[in-house]
């Protein structure tokens, strides 16, 4: 298919502009269409968002839902295709970037259509009252309606900032002051689509319950063994094998031996709790891997952890695996590319450890680099230069060089810009090159800091004589 020339400023995408409004409108819709069927793709880690449809136009998500809202009607709504089309663009994008048009949806059709208000008007809308309004009946509310805004809730709860279940209180209210039943199940038992077998299970060496409205997978075990751990394994294994059980989620585990992967500054949770345990037996590594793998997903993260300490679900599996050896780089590497800088940063307190456990050597170097773009603003630590200060790391570093390209994680990007809310610079992208520029300035300032600047000038002249001449070509430009 022959598609028009693309008219935003940067070039990744369709602007719905008035003088191209009618040849570009059969392909919108078509994506908002793609959207709903699950037919979208991203265009690309940078931002905003671009999803291209299945005819290959691009177009930018905040567009998509906008167009889309001001279609959406309370009396009309169709439930299922409002959370396919929310839950599409979400997992193609991420949260932040489609609630606050969800929510207004919801507002102006569920709030301002059936409730009266009362509270002061410059009250946030979650500290004021609602009720029904007159003449109004709880069966006159559209059904559809009451379950979409229940997924935003629960949008909000799973995916939401730390502040934002007071939005998931919000819709909650609402929903209760007509179904109060519909909440509670959710409450209780999550959307019904699990097997019964999955929502609860009880064994000789654990029990376990999932909500996947919720997000929330709870375990308690009653031993250490293999064979607990086996089978703790294997129900979280069944439950992500699940389509629609959540892909950011919160596994509550509790057992009875308070031991830890032994990784400085990891949370002391219980899913670090779970995979120090389960990696003590062999018999269980292949599969820790096989959770690991169904569990990374871009852009998702577990959401019982502080934004501070965010990871992409199967971080603590791949860590425990991580440090027995290089028998599990490829996960590791896997892993790396996997981390995006919203989501995940706990891998900066692994890749620490790894090094300094195993050292800079042509295995582990490359698995650095990559760590160190794998996340924003990776600290500076003068021990990394001091690891580094030897023939061998050095060659190791020199031959990451050269092979970069290869190294470099797919998302990463030399655009330090992502204000969300202005329009793309015109000629902002930057060149392979240039990418791979600011890469190699980023590892090398993480491991010398401020000396790296001017060409690590610094670091060349304290070098010993051996060694400067690999400084110099280490800070040389790509």
């Amino acid at each position: 298919m022959n598609l028009p020339k693309r008219n935003s400023a940067d070039g990744r995408c369709y602007w719905m502009k008035p003088e191209v409004q009618e040849e570009l409108q059969p392909l919108f819709d078509q994506c908002i269409q793609d959207a709903i069927d699950g037919r979208i793709t991203r265009l690309d880690s940078l931002w905003p968002p671009v999803v291209v449809s299945s005819q290959g136009a691009p177009f930018r998500v905040c567009d998509l839902v906008r167009k889309w809202i001001e279609t959406q009607r309370a009396e009309t709504i169709d439930a299922e295709k409002a959370i396919a089309f929310s839950e599409n663009l979400r997992r193609q994008s991420r949260w932040g970037e489609i609630d606050y048009y969800l929510l207004g949806l919801l507002e102006r059709e569920l709030q301002e259509k059936y409730f009266v208000v009362t509270g002061r008007k410059d009250d946030h809308r979650w500290n004021r009252e609602y009720s029904l309004k007159p003449g109004i009946r709880a069966e006159d509310v559209p059904e559809p309606l009451l379950r979409f805004a229940c997924y935003v809730a629960v949008s909000y709860k799973v995916y939401g900032m730390d502040f934002e279940y007071l939005d998931t209180n919000y819709l909650f209210g609402l929903v209760e002051k007509v179904r109060p039943d519909m909440v509670k199940k959710l409450r209780e038992h999550g959307t019904g689509r699990l097997p019964i077998s999955l929502q609860k299970r009880k064994t000789e060496h654990f029990t376990a319950s999932a909500n996947d409205a919720f997000a929330v997978i709870r375990i308690t075990a009653g031993d250490n063994t293999e064979e607990c751990c086996h089978e703790v394994l294997n129900y979280l294994c069944e439950l992500l094998e699940q389509e629609d059980f959540p892909r950011s989620y919160a596994v509550e585990f509790k057992g009875p031996e308070k031991r830890y992967l032994p990784i400085t500054g990891l949370p002391k949770k219980g899913i670090n709790q779970l995979f120090a345990c389960a990696v003590q037996y062999p018999g269980l590594h292949s599969l820790m891997e096989r959770y690991a793998r169904l569990a990374m997903r871009q852009y998702e993260q577990y959401t019982n952890l502080s934004d501070e300490q965010c990871a992409l679900p199967g971080s603590f599996a791949v860590f425990a695996l991580g440090m027995l050896g290089q028998e599990w780089r490829q996960l590791v590497w896997d892993y790396l590319d996997l981390c995006d800088d919203e989501h995940s940063h706990l891998q900066e307190k692994f890749i620490r450890e790894y090094v300094k456990q195993f050292g800079f050597t042509v295995d582990t170097v490359p698995v650095f680099v990559r760590g160190v773009l794998s996340m924003q603003n990776m600290k500076y630590s003068k021990d990394y230069a001091a690891w580094m200060a030897n023939a061998e790391s050095l060659d190791a570093l020199l031959e990451a060089k050269i092979h970069l390209f290869e190294i470099v994680p797919s998302g990463f990007s030399s655009d330090e810009d992502d204000d969300d809310d202005e329009e793309p610079a015109e000629e902002t992208e930057a060149s392979p090159e240039e990418v791979l520029q600011y890469a190699w300035e980023t590892v090398c300032y993480v491991i010398w800091g401020k000396a790296s600047a001017k060409g690590g000038q610094k670091v060349v002249e304290a070098a010993p004589e051996g060694l400067r001449e690999r400084y110099r070509e280490i800070f040389s430009q790509i």
